[in-house]
C-alpha cells in the first residue's frame, strides 16, 4: 500500500521576525520541533515523529516563541536531542517518501541541515533520499478558503472536527490539522498529488 508523510516545523522566532522575514541579527530559524505523519492513501495514519531540537546558535527560546508554540525552555533543556541527530532521525523517517509541507518548511529544514554540516557534524540520511513538496498552493487552490489559514487552522477553516488534542503551532497537532484537510479534500473530489496515491 502506498504511504506519504505530511510534516511541520517549529522552529526560533521573535515578535516581528515574520514581518521581517527573520533578517535582524542573529535571527536563525533555527527548529525546535519536528513533527511528522505516514499516511495511507486515504489520509489515516501509519506511523507519527515527533521530536524536540536544541537549537545551537540561540539555545535561549523568546518568550515570544513560547507563548506562541507552548514549547518552554525547561522541556528543550530536558528532552531536546541535537540537531543532527534530530535532523537524521525524521530524514529517515522520510527515506523513500513523498514528503509534504504546507509552506515552506523544507526551506527552514535545508538551512538547519546546511548548518549541521557548516559545524562538521554527521548527519544520517539525506533530503535527496525523498521527495519534499510544497502542497500549500494546490490546497488553496482547491480550497480558496484555506488561503489564509496557516497548517493548524486547516481543519478550522475547512469547518471539520478538531483532529486531536491540542493546539495549532504545536507540530505533531498541525499535521494532523494537514491530514484532516487532506483526507477532506480527496474525499470531496480533489486528487491528491501524484506519490500521494
Amino acid at each position: 500500500m502506498a504511504s506519504f508523510v505530511v510534516f511541520d516545523l517549529e522552529f526560533t522566532s521573535w515578535a516581528g521576525a515574520l514581518e521581517q522575514d527573520w533578517g535582524a541579527p542573529g535571527q536563525l530559524r533555527e527548529v525546535v520541533q519536528i513533527g511528522a505523519l505516514r499516511l495511507r492513501e486515504d489520509c489515516s495514519v501509519i506511523e507519527t515523529y515527533e521530536t524536540l531540537v536544541r537549537p545551537v546558535a540561540n539555545p535561549r527560546l523568546s518568550a515570544y516563541f513560547t507563548e506562541l508554540t507552548g514549547i518552554t525552555q525547561e522541556s528543550v533543556d530536558q528532552d531536546g536531542i541535537p540537531p543532527a541527530q534530530a535532523l537524521g532521525a525524521f530524514l529517515g523517517f522520510c527515506q523513500g517518501q513523498t514528503v509534504l509541507s504546507y509552506g515552506n518548511d523544507m526551506v527552514v529544514l535545508g538551512e538547519n541541515i546546511g548548518w549541521v554540516r557548516v559545524r562538521g557534524e554527521e548527519l544520517k540520511h539525506s533530503m535527496l533520499d525523498a521527495a519534499f513538496v510544497n502542497i500549500r498552493p494546490w490546497v488553496n487552490a482547491v480550497a480558496p478558503a484555506t488561503r489564509t489559514a496557516n497548517v493548524g487552522r486547516l481543519w478550522d477553516v475547512l469547518s471539520l472536527p478538531k483532529p486531536v488534542a491540542g493546539q495549532e503551532h504545536s507540530a505533531l497537532f498541525d499535521c494532523h490539522s494537514f491530514a484532516a484537510a487532506l483526507a477532506y479534500l480527496s474525499d470531496h473530489g480533489a486528487a491528491l498529488p501524484e506519490g500521494c496515491r
